[in-house]
């Protein structure tokens, strides 16, 4: 499997609305399957991939009973899966949270277990800055697709997700790069516009693109829909495409590389 984490060093950058988006888009693009888990105890991954809020599972409670991840998985597409991190107590959160401290591997000996064919793609949410579910989803990425906002507090904050991209990242053989994508930007206005035009430049082809602001992204995750569901012609709907399809030569590229 190749793992994908998806990243912030601030809350409400739209990362889960990314991360939810792109596993419909790239399970379609690419044939693969697609495996999106949700990390981040605020538990709404799900809604964005047509959940209802009444569902309680999730690999949280998996977890502390004793249960495969497989019972917590939902298929939502033909070849598109979401884990999610299911309703949990604070009580039980922190025993969670300790059964992790202990098992530095407990991410990736669970995701084992699922069994996933060798060309799967696992996205992984995670929460804003550093956390015990961040340290364990960077740990195991290949790829970390950082998410931020174009505006200056967002752009202030990129030093601190690449010292945790160095810290958990960089030193393994086996991560391969850090990819940039810029969420709601807006044209009409002009620091949107130098914000983009400053990060395309500083991180070069590690660019992922840029998600514009539009009204199909809320739309769509108040009727349980993908973007590209229920705005196809929408400029969102566009950039998503994009920006997997951006992802997915990534995946293909290095996948030449060991070939």
């Amino acid at each position: 499997m190749k793992i994908l984490t998806i990243a912030s060093a601030k809350g409400g950058v739209g990362k889960t609305t990314v991360t939810g988006n792109l596993a419909v888009v790239l399970a379609r693009q690419t044939g693969r399957t697609v495996l999106a888990v949700d990390l981040d105890p605020q538990n709404a991954l799900g809604l964005h991939l047509g959940l209802g809020p009444q569902e309680l599972r999730g690999l949280s409670r998996a977890s502390l009973s004793g249960q495969s991840w497989r019972d917590a998985c939902f298929e939502r597409q033909p070849g598109l899966y979401v884990l999610p991190f299911g309703a949990v107590n604070e009580h039980d959160l922190t025993r969670l949270e300790s059964q992790m401290a202990a098992r530095p591997h407990w991410l990736l000996e669970h995701l084992q277990t699922l069994q996933l064919p060798a060309d799967a793609l696992v996205l992984l949410d995670t929460p804003p800055g550093p956390s015990a579910y961040g340290r364990q989803a960077l740990g195991i990425a290949q790829w970390v697709l950082v998410v931020m906002l174009a505006d200056a507090a967002s752009y202030a904050t990129l030093p601190l997700m690449q010292r945790l991209v160095q810290a958990h990242c960089t030193p393994r053989a086996d991560f391969v790069d850090t990819l940039y994508l810029l969420n709601q930007v807006n044209s009409a206005r002009q620091l949107s516009q130098d914000i983009l035009r400053v990060l395309r430049e500083a991180v070069g082809p590690r660019f992922a693109g840029a998600i514009h602001a539009d009204e199909a992204v809320p739309e769509s995750l108040a009727l349980g829909l993908s973007v590209l569901d229920h705005g196809a012609h929408s400029q969102a709907s566009h950039d998503f495409l994009a920006c997997a399809a951006f992802v997915a030569a990534q995946l293909q590229a290095h996948a030449g590389m060991e070939a």
